[in-house]
């Protein structure tokens, strides 16, 4: 845990939760001094500053460094739209928070918009604060006012509320992480005071009006399960994550609604959920989890906190064309062959009415099992139809990849197929022409030659050398062959799938 933050209070631990209302209304010990009430001042002054966190500028931001540069981020594959960040005390959750921002270190952004739940104040609807910066001791974060205005403008659920902002801890602790990660920062805090379906609905639809064609950040404040034993909070606390992970919101309302789980900022996550959809972002990833036993070691009552991400994945590969019913019929064909050839039955001569899936084009079919490669093999010219290629690839990538013994029909229910249709190759002199996520890389020298497609770079997150080095090592040659006289030659690919898994 970062340095300075242990004379921290066991008040930092826990907001009250209730599961998919809104937060109760409390008193809190510290006053947070703000706008007074005739509007005179503008500033948000720090409700918690010296208490959940650090108060002054040198120990704030050591503390938060400390805690960035414990994280050694993933491979997310994409641009992040969303966050979600716990919200008690750094000492508790802080470290937990850093997974996220590590994320979004030295990123600009147009506009931060934090989604969080309100401890102090019940309201209908949601609060946007417009008045002025909001400040901690590492300076004042400017309101974006123009996106502020938009969201408060289109819809009458969303006001100003000024009470809800002034005590409130849930957004105020994820200013500093941004404040030491985004560049250019500009923010625009919204307050939930009702955190129901409909409500998550309303809010979501406002902020994707008033930031559509912006490039936007979102963060939802929420911590999770409250006073339970060490082990039932985990059990509670993972059907947040499952539901997270499978970007499912409408599960999580009505798991929240129904108390299978917590979440004192079950509202901000749906709606963040909800509005990072529409903005781009295909898939979430959970990327950590802890709870205050993990950190205090009294297991008896404990306060669970995790942090995630929701990406807009990058593109791979090239669009060739192909509609969607005709890749959907060729994923069908693969699933057909594979399956009676592990049942024992004849392989039928697959049909297609489609002049593009009669069209002679190289292939490659990939299988994942639970997430894991389980075979992959392709033709890489044209040689046969589409069609024909995709029968034949799938049998083969089932039975004939020398890396794995040949499927059974018990796997059939577990796996998951991924088609390639491959451009010409073209043979390159320049390694600047290779683009990632782009191009594949087949690269020849002597009685060796190895292929590597297009979203395996992408998805290891390689550079142009890196991917060439990779594929040497895939042909049996050392790395650094592709300088040495090899024949490189280069292809793209139009990718699909019965779900979201790359093979190599």
């Amino acid at each position: 845990m970062a340095k300075g933050l242990l004379r921290f209070s066991l008040a930092m631990l826990v907001c009250v939760v209730i599961p998919f209302t809104a937060c109760s209304k409390g008193d809190d010990t510290q006053e947070g001094r703000s706008a007074d009430m005739d509007g005179a001042a503008k500033v948000r002054e720090p409700a918690v500053a010296g208490s959940f966190y650090p108060g002054t500028a040198q120990a704030l931001r050591e503390a938060v460094s400390d805690m960035l540069s414990n994280v050694q981020p993933p491979d997310i594959g994409g641009r992040v739209i969303g966050l979600v960040s716990p919200h008690a005390g750094y000492i508790y959750s802080g470290q937990i928070a850093a997974h996220a921002y590590r994320l979004v270190e030295g990123m600009t952004y147009d506009a931060v918009v934090i989604v969080a739940p309100s401890h102090h104040v019940y309201f209908d609807g949601s609060s946007v604060y417009i008045e002025g910066p909001y400040r901690t001791p590492l300076g004042d974060i400017p309101i974006h006012t123009a996106l502020a205005q938009a969201i408060l403008d289109a819809d009458d659920s969303i006001t100003f509320n000024r009470e809800a902002h002034l005590k409130e801890h849930s957004l105020e602790v994820q200013l500093p992480f941004l404040q030491m990660t985004v560049s250019n920062l500009k923010l625009v805090p919204i307050v939930m005071g009702d955190q129901s379906p409909a409500n998550c609905r309303r809010l979501a639809e406002a902020i994707v009006a008033g930031a559509r064609g912006m490039n936007v950040l979102l963060v939802a404040s929420t911590d999770l399960s409250h006073f339970h034993a060490y082990d039932e909070a985990v059990r509670l606390d993972r059907v947040v994550l499952d539901r997270v992970a499978a970007y499912d919101y409408e599960g999580l309302a009505e798991d929240l609604r129904t108390r299978k789980c917590e979440a004192c900022g079950g509202g901000p996550i749906i709606t963040v959920m909800m509005a990072a959809r529409q903005l781009g972002a295909s898939k979430a990833m959970n990327l950590a989890y802890a709870n205050s036993g993990d950190v205090t070691g009294d297991r008896s009552s404990v306060v669970g906190y995790f942090a995630a991400a929701l990406v807009e994945e990058a593109s791979v590969g090239v669009d060739l064309g192909l509609l969607e019913t005709e890749k959907a019929r060729l994923l069908e064909i693969a699933r057909n062959a594979i399956e009676a050839k592990l049942t024992g039955e004849a392989v039928a001569e697959p049909e297609a009415d489609s002049p593009a899936l009669n069209e002679k084009r190289g292939a490659f079919v990939t299988i994942t099992k639970h997430g894991q490669l389980r075979g992959c093999i392709g033709h890489i010219q044209g040689v046969y139809p589409l069609c024909k290629t995709i029968s034949m690839m799938a049998v083969a990538a089932a039975t004939e990849d020398p890396r794995f013994p040949p499927m059974t029909a018990d796997e059939l229910d577990d796996i998951s197929i991924e088609i390639s249709v491959l451009t010409p190759l073209r043979k390159i002199t320049n390694p600047e022409e290779i683009e990632v996520g782009k191009h594949g890389i087949y690269i020849e020298k002597g009685y060796h030659s190895g292929l590597l497609l297009p979203q395996v770079a992408a998805d290891y997150g390689w550079d142009r050398y890196e991917f060439l080095d990779h594929t040497c090592t895939k042909a049996g040659l050392p790395q650094g062959c592709w300088r040495e006289g090899a024949e490189i030659q280069i292809f793209s690919a139009q990718i699909f799938g019965e779900e979201a898994v790359h093979g190599q």
